[in-house]
This record gives structure tokens, C-alpha cells and sequence, in this order.
């Protein structure tokens, strides 16, 4: 719909102000901005209502992201829809809260972005930042409260990058020689050791780890269909790429032996791999505290549970890309291995012997 009037400058208010009307319904829009620019902006808001139903959007981006975050509760798991809660709560409401929707620019989001950088927070925060507003203003579009396309949010090139640590070759030597630890004081065979070998050697998520069942194990092949994460949430996974399978190979099927022979041992009757003693799936923060006190009894040096598969890709990085990627449940930047290239016979086989052939290589150096 044509807009055939223009916005008028009114000298009592100090405004410029334009009426139209769509559909019998009739509409004032305003701008305070002085000249020229204050006048456009008044009859880009009228045109953007009559041309694309903009409705509701004096709402404020405050109301707007509750809104949204109750559609996520709704639609995603628990740990996703609070994160966002949080990026809300802490970077955007405080700054760009009272702001009303459909006065919303780019430039407001970038200040958001620009701040967050400005207080140090590293690249990977900046970008989940810029992820969870694109997401939101795309509930807004949905929902009529504004016609925004922030195209062009951009991260700072020089923003901090968390350096991720790994266990070199000697630390990987201690993890394979070493299975005790230090509980209560005393030097105690770890319960644990086979998850962090495990882990390490097949560069699973920890949520991976944690949701694996002995069901999900047949013919020496590995089927990934779960994941647990830090909230006790059982989902299919970080995404498509997650639910994969692998082969195991000499060390993984020997891990898997050890542990099936400790949880009978211990009288402990379970349905996952991983489990605490009362055969429940290993919690992030349980596992997050034993691997730490591994570390630290056997003099390697602290890193997350995370690394252990920051420690796995940095071993086999010189696996063809195509093998690891499906390994570590990856997605191609190029969608041309997404879409025409497909697992052949006999891949997951040869990964298994590849990786193997590595981590015996480390292992005796």
C-alpha cells in the first residue's frame, strides 16, 4: 500500500508527525529527530506499517525478549532457552531494554556487541551474542513488532580467543600408565580412568559420553543417539551431525572390556557405560571433579573435560577431513560433502585403524 502524504513538522509538540490509515484502522508516527532526517524517519515508520503490517511494535525490546524466551521454553531444551535468558538479563535488557521494538536499528545491536568486546569478553561469547539477537529480532519479524534485518552485525576482528589446552604425548603416556588417584587422602584406584581413556580416544562430547548405553554398542560399532548435558537433560544431541556412528578398534574395545569387568566387580548393575556408583549416568559435574583430581595426583596438567576432545581432534588432524568430520560429529563449511558425498562401505573400518595406528604411535614415543 502507497503512502500519499508526508510526515509535517508540528511546532507545539516539537515533532514531526504523519497520519495514515490501513484497512479502516488509523495511525500516527512521530519523530523528534530535528530536519530533514526526523522527517524521513516519520514516514519510513508509516511506510514500513503500511507496506509490511508492522503491529504492536511500540512494544519494548525489554517485553519483547520475555516473550521470546517464553516461545524457547516451549520449543528447546532447558540448557538452551536459559542461556539466552542470561544474554538477556546481562548484555541486552540493560542497555537496549527500553527501546521499542519497532525503533530498533542495527546500530542499537552492534552497541551491544561493541560493549560486550569492550569488557573483554572473548570471540566465541561475542559471536553467541550476535546469534541469540539475529534469532531474536527474527520472533520480532515473525511477530509484526518490526521489519529489521540485521545483516551486517559484525564481531571485532582483534576479539580475545580462549586458548584451548590439550595433553601433549607424555600427559597421554601417564593417562594409559596411571590408574590411581587421590581420594580422602589416600592413593585409590580411579573408577573413572576408563571414561577419561575412552574420552580421549574417541573425542566424544562429555554429554556423549554420559548418554551412552551398552545397547548403543553392536558389532564393534559405536551408535551415537543421546546426549546429557550439564542440566541432567537427556536430548538427541548438540545437532543433526551429533547422532553418528564409529568403529571401535583395539584400544576402545579393550576400554570397554576393562569397564564392563569394573562395574561387575563393583556389583554396580547399569545401563550406561559411564556411571557413578549407583549406576546413574555420569554427571558433568561429577566427572568435571574426579578428572581434575586425576590431573592434579598425577602432575598433568589441569585442562576440562571439554580439551579431552580438543586433546582427540589435535591427534588425528591428520586424518582426511571427510573421515574426522564424521568422527567428531562435525558439519562441512561447503555443503558439497553434505549433500553429494556419502559414507562408502568400509570408512568408519578404516577411520578405526587410522586413529588406532596414532594413538600407537604416541603412545610409544
Amino acid at each position: 500500500m502507497k503512502r500519499t502524504n508526508t510526515a509535517k513538522w508540528i511546532e507545539s509538540r516539537g515533532r514531526w508527525q504523519i497520519n495514515v490509515q490501513k484497512d479502516g484502522i488509523r495511525k500516527t508516527f512521530t519523530s523528534s529527530k530535528p530536519g530533514r532526517t526526523g522527517q524521513m524517519e516519520a514516514n519510513q515508520k508509516a511506510d514500513r506499517w503500511l507496506d509490511d503490517g508492522i503491529e504492536n511494535g511500540k512494544i519494548k525490546v525489554r517485553q519483547a525478549s520475555e516473550k521470546y524466551i517464553e516461545a524457547l521454553k516451549i520449543s528447546t531444551s532447558q540448557s538452551h532457552w536459559s542461556k539466552y535468558e542470561s544474554v538477556f538479563r546481562t548484555h541486552i535488557n540493560p542497555y537496549i531494554g527500553s527501546v521499542r521494538v519497532e525503533n530498533l536499528t542495527e546500530q542499537h545491536l552492534q552497541s551491544v556487541i561493541d560493549r560486550a568486546y569492550g569488557k573483554g569478553l572473548a570471540k566465541k561469547t561475542l559471536s553467541n551474542l550476535r546469534a541469540c539477537m539475529v534469532a531474536f529480532v527474527k520472533f520480532c519479524r515473525k511477530n509484526k513488532y518490526t521489519t529489521l534485518l540485521p545483516e551486517s552485525l559484525t564481531i571485532p576482528r582483534d576479539a580475545k580467543v580462549c586458548e584451548k589446552h590439550i595433553l601433549q604425548p607424555s600427559d597421554l603416556k601417564t593417562l594409559f600408565s596411571s590408574d590411581t588417584t587421590l581420594y580422602r587422602g589416600k592413593e585409590k584406584f580411579d573408577i573413572f580412568i576408563y571414561a577419561y581413556r575412552f574420552h580421549v580416544l574417541t573425542g566424544l562430547r562429555p554429554g556423549e559420553l554420559a548418554g551412552l548405553k551398552w545397547e548403543d554398542i553392536k558389532d564393534g560399532t559405536v551408535h551415537l543417539r543421546r546426549s546429557i548435558n550439564v542440566l541432567g537433560e537427556t536430548t538427541t544431541g548438540k545437532n543433526q551431525n551429533a547422532r553418528r556412528n564409529f568403529s571401535l578398534n583395539i584400544y576402545t574395545s579393550a576400554i570397554l572390556e576393562e569397564q564392563k569387568k569394573l562395574l561387575a566387580d563393583l556389583g554396580i548393575e547399569s545401563e550406561y557405560v559411564f556411571c557413578d556408583k549407583w549406576g546413574e549416568p555420569l554427571s558433568n559435574e561429577l566427572y568435571h571433579k574426579h578428572w581434575k583430581s586425576y590431573c592434579e595426583y598425577n602432575n598433568i596438567p589441569p585442562i576440562t573435560p571439554y580439551e579431552l576432545r580438543h586433546t582427540f581432534v589435535s591427534a588425528v588432524k591428520t586424518l582426511p577431513e571427510g573421515y574426522l568430520k564424521n568422527l567428531v560429529g562435525h558439519s562441512k563449511d561447503m555443503d558439497t560433502y553434505g549433500v553429494y558425498s556419502h559414507e562408502m562401505d568400509g570408512d568408519m573400518n578404516a577411520t578405526a585403524t587410522l586413529v588406532q595406528d596414532i594413538f600407537k604411535q604416541i603412545l610409544a614415543m
